[in-house]
Formats: C-alpha cells, structure tokens, sequence
C-alpha cells in the first residue's frame, strides 16, 4: 500500500515544468470554517442538551468518548458532509473535528472510532429518544422566541409533511409502500414558520414503518408542539397545514379542540366533484379564450359521512396544460376554518409546498436517507441527528441575512463557508488556523463569524 506521506504523484507533461502532488503537509484540515459550527452550537445549546437527555449504561471509569463528544461528532460530522460513522475512519485525526469537539488539535484523543458510533446507536432507550425529540423542539423554540423578542409575533405556522426513505437491507419495520413501489420508511417531519417570513424551521423529526398511514403521529406531534408554541408566543395565532392524506375526522375535531387555524387540503370525490363542476366550466371557457390557466375559486359547506357537522371547503378549478401535453382539468380542494375569501385561503394553502425544499435539503445536503442500521429505534437515533444538524445549518443560514447566502442551500452553505483548506497551529498562548487566503468566498465567512461574536479587527 501507497505511503502517502512519501510517495508523490508525477505528471511530467501536463505544465511546463514537471509537477509533484505530495499529501504530507502536517495538521492540515479541509473543514477549515466549521469552527462556525462550534460557536453556533454553544449559543444554542444544542448538543449539550440533547446529550442531558441521554442516560449513560457505561462504566464511568472506562469512558474515553462521553456521550457530549458523540453527538457532537456526528452532528458536526453530518454538516461537515461525512454521512455515515464509517467516515471516521477517514476524518478521525483531523484537527479541526477534534477542535469542534473541544480537544487539542495536535495532541488530543481521535475521535470515537465507529464501532463506539455503533454501539452509542444501538443502545439508546424509547424513552431516551421521546426526550431528545421534545428537547430538539424546544430548543428551537427557544431559539426563535428570543430571536423575535424585539417584534411582535402574530403568526406561527405548522406543518407537517412525510417522506419516503428508500431502505436497502432487513431494517427493522421497513416496509413495502405501494404508493413510492419500494421497501422504505416514511419519516414525518414539522416544521414552524413565523409571520411571513419565508424560512421553513425544522422542529420535529419522527420515523415510522414504511405502510404507515399519512395521519399516522400527526396528532401525537401537534400535542406536543402547540402547547409549547402557545407558551413561547402567548399573543400568536396557531396555525395548522396539511395535505390531503391527514384528512380525517378525529384530527379535525382536535385541532377545532385546540382553537387553531386549520388548512387541509382533502381528495376530490363524486359530491365535491359535482358542486365545483360549475367553475371547471368557467375555468374551461377562460382556458379556451385566454389559451392559459385561469383558476376559479369558490366555495361551499361540506360534510363527509363520518364528520359530525359541515366543514368549510374551498376549491380551484383550473385547466392546466404543459407543453407537448394535452390540456387537463385540475380541481384541488381545502377543508378549513378561515374565514377569509377562498383566493386568499388557497394561497396560504399553497405556499406549504416549500416543505418539500426543506426536505430535499435533508436528503441531499445531510443524508436523510442513509438510516441504514438494523434497529428502527437506532435509526429514529439517527433521524433526529441529522435533524440536529439541519437546525444549525438553518441558525448558520440566518446568520447570513442581508448576503447571497440567505436563501442558499445546506450544500452551498457547506461549500463555502466549511469546506476551506487549512493549517491548524498551536503554541502555548493560542491556537491558529490558517485558511486558504484566495478562499472565493472569504468575506461570508467573515460575516458569518461576525455575527457569532467573533472579534474581527
């Protein structure tokens, strides 16, 4: 096996001059911004938490890694882009990532290799994980009432939306869904938005089989989430958005129970088919005279056979048509107890499809997918540490406010702001890190540090 400390690479043609390419500069790191990650986490409070909710089967004399440094090796280690504990095998000497977790860069322990990773999994109580999920929510609650302590909060908005996480192996309570044509979990996540603003926060993240009904936890979440959100925000409406698979009568007699607002949308059936079909014929003749989608809304009371009473539900009629397509009738329908006409009430509907941006952020940018352990309760573990993670990359985003990275994506957030190439040196007075002086995006960091309460002369 190459030693690659000794051994270079040759290219003897490719400039002018032969060119050597030699991996031996010392106590040098690629996620040279992550300190940004540390200093997040310590304002939130975030690992440090999650670990207090851990109980510790260990003997206390024989613990090398406590459960503080774990978490933190696998939240960091997610932001950072090593999706799986085997990656530690690859970053375990790094002095940054032993930097994260409060060690000596040069000198200090590895990190925990992954068969400690793997037993920290495999260990964990269903007790222990209905904590880290309470206290992940109330963390970023937490977060955001001190965050908007300043201003007045009307609004706070839930919602709820599952997925579907592709399984590759004999997990526990994976199961075939015919709906994706796969073996699978389908996770539900929650998320919180605060007046108009456009951030989706992630606060719930809970795993389930993969037959599981849509409404299957929904209520279980909201239980837990409303009555937090009402103490965090006394003055605020509550509001509640959920797609057509939530549908069903006991939910809509506990969020009436609970006075929130509620949208949700429900499928189409032969009555309420019927009642809209006079605006698909008004939709119809406008597509026909404009050649382009013209929505028709309305209105009527509703009650399927299982409600106790009529419901509002609100409708659009469209016809929409797509190129090399024929033209299609579209009717889309939501229960709710706004009052507010039904234009304004579908598109305060509609813009609850930014979840699925949110979701694809989990997925591409920190590995949603990869809940690859045996054990259903190793990969709930492994569910709400990808969701620690996306919660200090959202706090990092929102440091950025005012910048081109306000609205950017967990992988750009990664690329140019973590992922810098440097030196780590230390001495008896200080540690420095020396990063890339042509690092692109260099002034980012500098605001982002700023905003942390980095001391920048």
């Amino acid at each position: 096996m190459a030693d690659f400390n000794k051994q270079s690479v040759l290219f003897p043609e490719l400039l002018s001059r032969p060119t050597y390419v030699r991996f031996d500069e010392p106590n040098t790191t690629s996620d040279g911004g992550a300190l940004l990650l540390k200093s997040i986490d310590d304002k939130l409070g975030l690992t440090g938490s999650l670990a207090r909710c851990l109980a510790d089967p260990r003997e206390p004399g024989k613990i090398q890694h406590p459960l503080s440094d774990i978490i933190r090796q696998r939240v960091f280690g997610l932001c950072c882009g090593y999706s799986d504990t085997n990656d530690v095998a690859r970053i375990g000497h790094d002095p940054m990532q032993k930097l994260l977790l409060g060690r000596d860069p040069l000198d200090g322990d590895d990190l925990a290799s992954q068969p400690t990773l793997s037993r920290f999994e495999n260990t964990r109580r269903r007790v222990d994980l209905f904590r880290l999920a309470d206290t992940l929510a109330a963390t970023v609650i937490r977060r955001h009432r001190y965050r908007l302590s300043g201003q007045k909060c009307k609004m706070v908005t839930i919602d709820l939306d599952p997925t579907d996480d592709p399984v590759h192996g004999a997990q526990q309570l994976s199961m075939f869904n015919g709906y994706y044509d796969a073996r699978c979990y389908l996770p539900m996540l929650g998320f919180v938005n605060f007046n108009d603003e456009p951030e989706q926060y992630l606060v719930a993240a809970m795993l389930r089989p993969g037959n599981a009904p849509t409404k299957q936890g929904a209520i279980g979440i909201l239980k837990r989430l409303i009555p937090e959100l009402r103490m965090a925000f006394p003055f605020a409406w509550i509001r509640v958005r959920l797609d057509g698979g939530f549908a069903c009568p006991e939910l809509f007699t506990f969020l009436e129970e609970q006075e929130v607002e509620y949208l949700v949308g429900v499928a189409k059936n032969s009555i309420l088919s019927k009642r809209s079909a006079a605006a698909l014929a008004k939709a119809q003749e406008l597509f026909e005279d404009r050649g382009e989608t013209v929505p028709v809304f309305g209105e009527m009371l509703y009650a399927a056979q299982k409600w106790r009473y009529q419901r509002r539900v609100i409708y659009k009629a469209e016809v929409v048509s797509y190129p090399d397509r024929e033209p299609r009738n579209n009717c889309r329908f939501v229960v709710t107890n706004m009052t507010e006409d039904p234009e304004t009430v579908y598109e305060i509907y509609r813009q609850r499809g930014d979840c699925e941006n949110r979701i694809k952020e989990l997925k591409d940018g920190l590995y949603l997918d990869r809940l690859s352990c045996s054990s259903f309760w190793a990969n709930q573990l492994r569910l709400l540490l990808v969701a620690a993670a996306y919660v200090l990359m959202q706090e990092l985003r929102l440091q950025m406010k005012a910048t081109p990275l306000a609205r950017a994506q967990v992988e750009t957030l990664r690329l140019q702001l973590l992922k810098i190439g440097g030196q780590v040196k230390r001495s008896v007075r200080r540690i420095v890190i020396h990063l890339a002086a042509n690092h692109p995006w260099r002034r980012q960091w500098y605001k982002a540090a700023r905003a942390l309460g980095a001391a920048i002369p």
